[in-house]
């Protein structure tokens, strides 16, 4: 994608030009993927106020550099900011990713610079990646569409007496077979009482009837993650489950329905909180409404009463409310969507009635 990682230096540079940094050096993996399409676990880049650019990383990694960004220049040294220093000497101000470097990293970074001034890019990067080009969303339309194909399989084959160590696994499977790259995250397989735990790891315990299951999953592709949560009773749900369900499932619709470019983060996760509030169940919402996705499962923007950032267009996210009782059980329904100027584009196309399975 040489075309679109030029594209999005030159975003970058424009920013630059803006606050009158004569380069940026991007230290944070992640952000140099975006920025060249390198994937290798040591690298920088070095991106000029043209748009210009230079990738440094170890021998390891000469001809995968190559081949993966190659309209950028290569150089290999282990001395990744050293080498992209001596490009800058004659530089007035440089801006670095100071959230990336440790106290000793910033240390020698002065070094290696010399009188240049160096300033904080203030995350410029992550804030360039909240919003997606057309190649990020066809990747996690991909796994989206991975992810759910999967859970159906799943969720049409025995579940009674399996654990949930053997449901997870089986689940990942099925998300390698219709060809994802990766999971995008450890997969969260939860029954009854464990499925009051947000974020829990799978264990032997055995799915019995009657328990809720909580599955949190997704597939990864092409670098980009997905993310889907479904919560069903296996066998037969009482009051309390279609009680809780229900709540839930509302909460997590009005949060859907109030994603749209410009409105505030905020606003999203009150509409969710009125709504568990009036049913009485807001005690129990004790996690983040959402989150952004892309290259990493979690990233900006953040689904949180704090954080009133208006949405933007294009911008995937996830809104994922959940009520969860300890000792009894939980429900979460969460779903990957796309910020448009109107109706969310909803990515993780899979039913949200309650399910009871045999």
């Amino acid at each position: 994608m040489p075309a679109e990682h030029r594209a999005r230096r030159e975003r970058l540079a424009s920013i630059l030009r803006e606050r009158g940094l004569a380069a940026a050096i991007v230290t944070n993996l992640v952000n140099v993927r975006y920025l060249t399409g390198f994937t290798g676990s040591n690298g920088a880049v070095r991106v000029a106020e043209d748009g210009s650019a230079e990738l440094v990383t170890d021998g390891r990694y000469r001809d995968q550099a190559a081949e993966e960004a190659p309209d950028v220049a290569v150089t290999v040294d282990r001395d990744l900011v050293g080498a992209l220093a001596t490009g800058t000497v004659d530089a007035a101000r440089v801006g670095i990713e100071t959230h990336d470097l440790t106290v000793d990293d910033h240390v020698r970074a002065r070094e290696a610079f010399g009188a240049v001034e160096l300033v904080s890019l203030d995350r410029a990067v992550e804030a360039l990646r909240v919003v997606k080009d057309e190649a990020e969303l066809g990747a996690l339309r991909r796994a989206c569409d991975i992810s759910v194909q999967a859970l159906d399989e799943v969720l049409a084959g025995p579940l009674v007496g399996r654990t949930e160590r053997e449901i997870a696994r089986d689940l990942e499977w099925a998300m390698y077979a219709r060809g994802a790259e990766a999971i995008g995250f450890e997969t969260i397989v939860a029954a009854g009482e464990h499925s009051a735990i947000p974020h829990h790891d799978p264990t032997d315990r055995r799915v019995a009837r009657d328990d809720f299951l909580k599955i949190d999953f997704g597939a990864r592709v092409d670098g980009y993650h997905a993310d889907c949560t479904r919560t069903v009773v296996v066998g037969h749900a009482d009051a309390w489950q279609r009680e809780a369900y229900a709540v839930v499932q509302a909460a997590q619709q009005a949060g859907v329905d109030a994603v749209r470019e410009g409105v505030l983060g905020s606003d999203v996760d009150a509409r969710v909180r009125q709504v568990l509030d009036d049913a009485g169940w807001l005690e129990h919402f004790t996690t983040g409404l959402g989150h952004g996705v892309g290259l990493q499962i979690h990233e900006d923007p953040f689904l949180r009463p704090t954080v009133p950032a208006r949405l933007e267009r294009r911008t995937p996210l996830t809104v994922e409310p959940g009520v969860y009782v300890p000792g009894r059980g939980g429900v979460r329904i969460e779903d990957t969507l796309v910020v448009t100027d109107g109706a969310a584009e909803l990515l993780t196309v899979a039913t949200k009635d309650l399910l009871e399975l045999a």
